[in-house]
């Protein structure tokens, strides 16, 4: 007996949202007509797929193990359509990169420069949330997400996270501030500081660093973009803790300076993707640049 895909792919739909009703409106179908679907599957298969938990449903064993085939069968078949349609079947190629909303600009600039300097290449850049861009990422919208935070993997979605660089953290801030060099920890109380939201994980190791050495400081701004950060930076008398990459033009021309790299304090850059049968060229040869290809404007 052969496997129905039309009944497997609404027991797919419906074991991702885990609500028959929910699921019917959104497929268009009666909740009769899907259910009776899936009681098709059950009996093809020989096994129960769900177990009913009040208004809700639940996977068995061998639901779970269907999900996960169905998972990788409709994947598949997603990506044959983005590759026929956007692949290397187009001889003008299309790399779709999305990044964390909140990420460096000077980063994800630095990171596709190298396509930039090609011809018949369409970059499209999208920024969002990162469970908005894990969403697109799966059903292959897009190629591959920037983030500054590793993503586990799962049953449901194999997730690979590739470190591309780590940076060390630094205070920085306008020249000529002080005519001594700056002392970290202990210069630290005197001045007002523009630092990354409490949700940062540079934030968090910044604060425990302070706390180990039982300092204290003064808040200016608390801010979650990097975009803004550095123009706080630049235009207040405040020290900002960021990554050098975020402020790497101010710190060429002379517009701010490093004060410190703050001890044993990193920010690491990660591109997610997924497992794909046709990788890009393009994409692989971006994943494989040196840290500071990435890291640095002026290197390629």
């Amino acid at each position: 007996m052969k496997l129905n895909y039309h009944h497997l792919q609404y027991f797919w739909a419906v074991a991702k949202d885990g609500n028959l009703t929910r699921t019917s409106a959104q497929l268009h179908v009666s909740q009769s007509a899907l259910s009776s679907q899936i009681k098709a599957l059950e009996a093809d298969l020989g096994h129960a797929l769900f177990l009913r938990e009040g208004r809700g449903l639940q996977l068995t064993e061998a639901g779970r193990l269907a999900l996960t085939y169905a998972e990788t069968i409709f994947s598949a078949g997603n990506e044959l359509y983005a590759l026929m349609r956007d692949g290397e079947f187009r001889k003008r190629q299309t790399v779709r990169i999305g990044a964390v909303a909140t990420l460096s600009r000077n980063f994800q600039e630095n990171f596709v420069r190298p396509l930039l300097q090609l011809k018949d290449i369409e970059i499209v850049l999208q920024s969002g949330t990162l469970t908005d861009l894990l969403a697109r990422l799966s059903v292959h919208s897009l190629d591959l997400v920037l983030s500054n935070r590793r993503v586990h993997r799962d049953p449901q979605n194999p997730w690979r996270s590739h470190r591309l660089a780590r940076q060390p953290v630094s205070l920085v801030g306008k020249p000529g501030r002080t005519r001594r060099p700056f002392v970290f920890p202990d210069d630290l109380g005197a001045t007002s500081m523009i630092l990354p939201s409490l949700e940062s994980e540079i934030r968090a190791g910044f604060d425990l660093l302070c706390e180990q050495h039982r300092v204290t400081y003064r808040v200016l701004a608390e801010v979650d973009d990097m975009a803004m950060l550095r123009l706080l930076a630049r235009d207040t008398n405040a020290i900002a803790l960021v990554p050098t990459v975020v402020v790497q033009d101010e710190l060429k021309t002379g517009v701010l300076v490093e004060y410190c790299v703050v001890p044993q304090l990193f920010e690491d850059f990660y591109a997610i993707t997924v497992k794909r049968h046709f990788q890009s060229p393009l994409l692989r040869s971006l994943l494989k640049r040196r840290d500071q290809a990435v890291l640095c404007k002026d290197s390629n």
